[in-house]
């Protein structure tokens, strides 16, 4: 029986993370077909299959998600 290999996140080097101040995301894309993100602080995470993500990234470079003020 095989096993997932476990997620190997990633903090973003943009990502000004000190202990007084823990708030970043984390992404790992170390494991096959899928995309995992969580949060620096309480360690959840959410997974995508990597076309899901793929679909996100495309929709961030166009605009998609900004906010209008």
């Amino acid at each position: 029986m095989d096993q997932r290999p476990e997620f190997e996140f990633h903090m973003s080097s943009s990502c000004k993370y000190d202990n007084n101040n823990k708030l970043c995301v984390e992404v790992a894309t170390n494991v096959p077909g899928t995309v995992a993100v969580r949060n620096s602080t309480t360690g959840a995470a959410v997974e995508f299959t990597s076309e899901e993500w793929n679909d996100f990234l495309s929709g961030a470079k166009l605009g998609e998600f900004d906010l209008s003020a």
